[in-house]
């Protein structure tokens, strides 16, 4: 839909002609992404790559670079390096006395190994507080547990307390027999005290 137009001035061969933006139901709506359509990928210029991968990666060199087999494998490669350039002939050395080149590869091995072991330890510090926000949650649960069955054995005394138990239940029927006897002693007294009493009538 083409913008309207309107002509400024009324003087013959002099107008202009300015746009005007329409508005309201005759505006053209902006351009914008669906939100239920992913955005395009946006292009980079530099090159992208897996921190998970080189995380794992600079954790595998910095488990070598703190090994005995790397110092030995660096020292027989400085002194094979150091006895080429001295004994071999002028010709063949490539590094000769004060061997700058192998001073800067030590120094670029370094300057490459500080940084990896410093990855490495901020990935093992971020899996330890992991570990340790685990080990907390699992306390708090075990907490939870034992109190909770704290409170069902006190309730589980309390309920004991008021059940019958055996003692208490031989005690009682002990009670009764002997109540049980002693009726009984005293229904067997009744006749004889009666027959006593009618003889003393008779008399």
């Amino acid at each position: 839909m083409a913008p309207e137009r309107e002509t400024v001035g009324r003087e013959p061969g002099r107008e202009g002609v300015r746009e005007r933006v329409p508005a309201g139901a005759t505006a053209t709506a902006r351009h914008r992404g669906r939100l239920d359509q992913p955005r395009p990928p946006r292009r980079r210029i530099l090159p992208e790559w897996d921190p998970e991968a080189f995380g794992k990666l600079s954790e595998r060199i910095a488990r070598f670079l703190g090994t005995g087999r790397f110092i030995v494998w660096m020292t027989f490669v400085i002194v094979a390096w150091v006895l080429w350039n001295v004994s071999a002939p002028s010709p063949l050395r490539f590094d000769e006395y004060p061997f700058i080149f192998l001073t800067l590869m030590l120094s670029l091995q370094a300057s490459y190994a500080a940084p990896l072991i410093l990855l490495a330890q901020n990935r093992q510090a971020d899996r330890d507080r992991v570990n340790l926000e685990q080990d907390r949650k699992q306390n708090e649960r075990s907490i939870a547990d034992t109190e909770y069955l704290t409170r069902e054995i006190a309730a589980l005394r309390i309920g004991l307390g008021e059940v019958a138990t055996r003692d208490w239940i031989r005690s009682e029927l002990q009670d009764v027999v002997k109540d049980l006897e002693e009726s009984a002693d005293g229904h067997r007294l009744f006749p004889a005290e009666r027959s006593g009493a009618r003889d003393a009538d008779d008399r």
